[in-house]
């Protein structure tokens, strides 16, 4: 007789289990975080405020400080606004950090989306707590057209809303489907109640 292993079933525990969930790809935020913070830094010890250095003719290295949240939105509220963009900041990453937990192995493109969110709302918060705003530093700019000035963090979070669209259309989980063995399942099922 040949021994049969047994198969356990306990749930995993511990980094066994975050192996198995979307908080595997948690690095991403990590990186996407220190980069944002380097970066922020590295502006602020070489920089003074608002001084600008052109890189290239459609882009400089501009060193502004944003109370408001995206695009400078509501930076002249009166400040009551970086308590609210902290909560949301917060309350987002805190939901995500969850929804990562709880996001099966199966899943890989959408964790990922979600762990460059992550990591870009992490770098702002952080920057809204020490600081009280949010350090801006990369201005694109055309002819008399520019961008308001932004940083990684911001660009982290673009990479992750991209990948989330993305995801949209390569898995179109809109509507689940059934599957094979729970049609026949319930059509066996029909076919002994006729």
């Amino acid at each position: 007789m040949e021994k049969q292993a047994k198969k356990s079933t306990q749930p995993l525990t511990g980094w066994g289990h975050v192996s198995q969930t979307g908080l595997r790809f948690i690095w991403i935020a990590i990186i996407g975080f220190i980069l944002d913070q380097y970066t922020k830094y590295a502006v602020m010890d070489s920089f003074t405020l608002y001084e600008s250095v052109q890189v290239l003719p459609f882009f400089n290295f501009t060193y502004v400080h944003n109370y408001g949240a995206a695009f400078s939105f509501l930076s002249d509220a009166g400040g009551w606004q970086r308590y609210f963009f902290t909560a949301i900041a917060a309350v987002v990453s805190c939901v995500i950090v969850w929804w990562l937990y709880h996001s099966p192995r199966s899943q890989r493109l959408l964790p990922v989306a979600f762990a460059f969110i992550l990591g870009g709302a992490v770098g702002n918060l952080y920057d809204r707590l020490v600081h009280g705003y949010v350090i801006d530093f990369l201005h694109l700019y055309y002819e008399t057209y520019d961008w308001p000035a932004f940083n990684i963090a911001d660009s982290v979070i673009f990479i992750g809303a991209a990948l989330l669209i993305l995801d949209m259309f390569i898995n179109n989980d809109a509507a689940p489907t059934e599957s094979k063995e729970s049609k026949e399942s319930k059509e066996s099922k029909e076919i002994k109640n006729d």
